[in-house]
């Protein structure tokens, strides 16, 4: 039996343990080849896709939507939290039609259940709402004002005439909008949500989180919907319905965990993996982990590590100086929120869309406004009812920081957060003043985001060298380096599981995820329901 060495209990981490130990979906029979073991840094399971608890009030780390033109991983999804068969809470109160599965879960009976939510995701800037992406519809033009709509068309037929070499996320961005809409919609928030000049970073961070979405998409999506086009696969930016776990993100993961110690895999909570052995022929033999005030080693025969790249190579020892340097040069993004309750949100509902107190329906909004330093917002109870304690008397807001650890945001002390942030709402009209806040919580996340700058243009050299090692599987977001969506996280394991069955150290097939525009973008059978 081969001992398999798990570093983090988020996304990827927990998806390969259970896919190791999961039943052999053909014979019905336990893959007992492998003994699982997962450590996990902090006392959660999820990573940043963790849900946290606060007096009766959940808060989603960044905010997840549950969407994946992946069948095997929607498959895998529905078989942790079914889909919801009967309408939830606010669908009930609201009578609001909503996408349901046959013979699936009802929502207001059982915990395990995936709720089909809508998807509104929009941009507040100056003082107004633009959909993200850019739609084509009046209110837009009407927002955007006649001298600016025409400035920003002939800036994109500009751009379409005259592209830009693709050697920043700059170029990425305004060959695809066009100088104005980037200067009005990418530009500030990308700075702010990286702390470097959108010309500072390598353009793949766009080809990953913004592939297919252009003015072009915007027109071809809005041609289907107008003539009733299905039979076109939906950019992950442009969809209008996505699964949410009744709980939060969180509570995937939690369910998971319960799975993996189910088949007998085993994980060890507030586990900080500190160590990786290396022995000296380049063959990993265990790690070692710090926990309650102790330094313990496991021996195993194979790594997993979801651990950022920077502290996995920095715990091994006999690294070479060139993949050393590299790796301690890897820049990331943290991430601060503090979760805000107050008894109505000020900005005026003037959607379509039916929601409780009739509170804008987003799930979360991008905030374009140079006056503050918040990055972007989220409104609890439009992810599920079941967040807030109270979702007919009361509004659980998100406000969401980019910053670094270490800095003057980071060394806060958490009141001195709140209050900072709640006066940022009322700059923002979000509320009108700071007495009608009824409780706060702070969280904050390191590492959230890997960095697409410094020495991340010499990824490949590093990766190269990762590669070298024959039983280590660098799997997920931080475990690659790359940002990539939970659904692209949990494919990187599903890789890692075929090639350890198979025996192989090929790892081509792992680094592959989420790089290749149509990478998983081929099954067309596969859309929003």
């Amino acid at each position: 039996m081969k001992k398999v060495l798990i570093i983090g209990a988020g996304p990827a981490g927990l998806t390969a343990a259970y896919e190791l130990l999961r039943p052999d979906n053909t014979s019905g029979t336990a893959q007992e080849e492998y003994e699982v073991t997962v450590f996990e840094e902090s006392s959660q399971f999820g990573g940043i896709s963790r849900t946290v608890s606060y007096n009766g009030n959940r808060m989603d780390m960044g905010g997840h939507r549950f969407f994946s033109k992946v069948p095997e991983v929607n498959a895998w999804w529905d078989a942790m939290l079914p889909r919801q068969g009967a309408p939830s809470y606010d669908d009930i109160v609201l009578e609001r039609n909503v996408t349901l599965k046959s013979g699936g879960p009802d929502p207001e009976k059982t915990d395990r259940v995936m709720l089909r939510r809508n998807r509104v995701s929009r941009i507040l800037f100056n003082s107004k709402f633009f959909d993200y992406p850019i739609s084509l519809k009046a209110e837009t033009f009407k927002n955007m004002g006649l001298g600016t709509t025409i400035v920003a068309g002939f800036s994109y037929l500009k751009s379409c005439l005259f592209k830009r070499k693709e050697e920043s996320l700059e170029d990425f961005y305004i060959n695809r909008f066009g100088k104005k809409l980037y200067s009005m919609f990418f530009e500030h928030y990308t700075e702010n949500l990286w702390g470097r000049h959108p010309s500072q970073i390598d353009p793949s961070w766009g080809a990953q989180r913004v592939k297919g979405v252009s003015i072009m998409a915007v027109i071809k999506n809005a041609l289907d919907k107008q003539f009733g086009k299905k039979d076109r696969v939906v950019e992950t930016s442009l969809i209008e319905e996505f699964s949410y776990p009744k709980l939060g993100p969180g509570q995937l993961w939690d369910v998971t965990a319960e799975e993996v110690e189910k088949l007998g895999g085993r994980i060890i909570k507030n586990a900080k993996v500190t160590r990786i052995h290396k022995d000296d022929s380049g063959v990993l033999t265990g790690v070692s982990y710090e926990k309650d005030g102790a330094l313990v080693r496991e021996d195993g025969d194979i790594v997993i590590s979801s651990m950022p790249i920077k502290d996995l190579v920095a715990g091994m020892n006999d690294v070479p100086e060139t993949p050393a340097r590299i790796a301690a040069g890897l820049p990331y993004r943290d991430y601060m929120t503090v979760g805000v309750l107050i008894p109505h949100l000020k900005l005026e509902n003037k959607t379509k869309l039916k929601t409780i107190g009739n509170i804008v329906p987003d799930n979360w909004v991008y905030v374009h406004d140079r006056t503050v330093t918040m990055g972007r917002f989220q409104i609890y109870n439009n992810w599920s009812p079941y967040l807030i304690k109270d979702p007919q008397n009361t509004v659980w807001v998100g406000l969401e920081y980019f910053c670094n650890e270490g800095d003057s945001l980071w060394n806060m002390k958490d009141e001195d957060f709140a209050a900072f942030g709640i006066k940022e709402m009322v700059t923002l009209g979000l509320i009108d003043s700071t007495d009608e806040v009824l409780d706060s919580h702070v969280e904050r996340v390191k590492k959230a985001y890997p960095a697409y700058f410094d020495t991340y243009a010499e990824m490949d050299t590093l990766r190269e060298y990762l590669d070298t090692i024959p039983n280590l599987y660098c799997v997920g977001r931080n475990g690659q380096h790359r940002y990539n969506n939970i659904d692209h996280s949990m494919c990187t394991s599903f890789e890692t599981v075929k090639a350890i069955r198979k025996g192989s150290s090929d790892k081509r097939a792992i680094w592959s995820v989420n790089t290749e525009k149509e990478y998983h973008e081929t099954d067309k059978t596969n859309e929003v329901e």
